[in-house]
This record gives structure tokens, sequence and C-alpha cells, in this order.
């Protein structure tokens, strides 16, 4: 049976209008999404940008940028700063947590910044995939931010005492 291609310009309408769905549904529900806000890309790179700004456990909030190009849907949350201390161990802490990662892994950004990214097809857009990667990117955050902040700098950084 043949597989009918969609165009492109409905899959991303249909990208769009998922992003848009979920996250006012999410924000409703008020458990950790606090904060939206969607740009129209103007420069060509883009056809649209999402800030979902999240409440997180050892970092204040967690900031996860989707960015809808012409077939697929790029996401990525800056991590940290670049290390100050202990690079080296900084990056191969992180280097070998990429490989019990799903669908996201760490890698160097703007500044030597340290973020987590990731890339799925528009198509693959939908309500399950977004939650996927906002739990993901909170719980990598939550799990690795502490053992790598310690280690890059470990004058200034003290993990946070859990409640309870």
């Amino acid at each position: 049976m043949p597989v009918a291609e969609i165009p492109e310009e409905e899959e991303r309408a249909a990208a769009v209008a998922a992003i848009d769905e979920w996250s006012a549904r999410e924000l409703r529900r008020g458990e950790s999404l606090v904060a939206v806000e969607r740009q129209e890309v103007t420069d060509r790179t883009a056809s649209h940008r999402w800030y979902l700004r999240f409440k997180g456990e050892e970092k204040d909030f967690i900031t996860v940028w989707l960015t809808l190009g012409q077939r697929t849907l790029h996401h990525e949350t800056q991590f940290m700063p670049a290390p100050e201390e202990n690079a080296q161990a900084v990056y191969q802490y992180l280097l070998r947590r990429n490989a019990d990662m799903y669908g996201m892994s760490f890698c160097l950004g703007p500044e030597d910044a340290i973020y987590l990214v990731g890339r799925v097809a528009a198509a693959e857009v939908n309500d399950d995939e977004l939650d996927r990667i906002a739990g993901s990117s909170i719980h990598y955050v939550d799990e690795h931010f502490p053992t790598a902040m310690a280690l890059g700098y470990p004058k200034v950084y003290r993990r946070r005492p859990r409640p309870g």
C-alpha cells in the first residue's frame, strides 16, 4: 500500500496546533508548566518558537525551547554555564550520561554552555511526544544538575536539601 506524504505546510500547521493545544492544557493544569511564550520567526531559520518554563527541583526553573523548522522540531534546554573548574570531569560525567538518555543528549552550545538537545520529525509532534520532551528535560536536569554543578563549581554550588 503506498504511503501518502503530508505536505510540509500541513505538517507544520498540525505541529503548531499540537504544541499550542498541549501547552495551553498543561498551563491550565498548573502542575509544573508555569509560563509559555510563542514567537513567530521572521528570519526564515524556523517557522515558530516556543519557550516553555517549568518548575524544577534542583534549578528554580527549567526552560525548554521548541523550534519548529521545515520538517523537524528541535528542542533544547540550557543545562548549565561552562564549568569554571574540573571541566574535563564535568564533560566526562555528562558524556557518560548520554548513553542512558532517550531522545536527547548533552552538548556544548554558545559560550561553551551545556545544553540538553534533541530533534523529532514534525509529523511525530503530538501529546505523547511533547510529554516525553518536557518530562525528560525536567527529569534529566533534576537528576544530573547537582553532580555537574558540584564538579564544575565546587566553591559556590551546594545541592538543595530534599523536602520531607
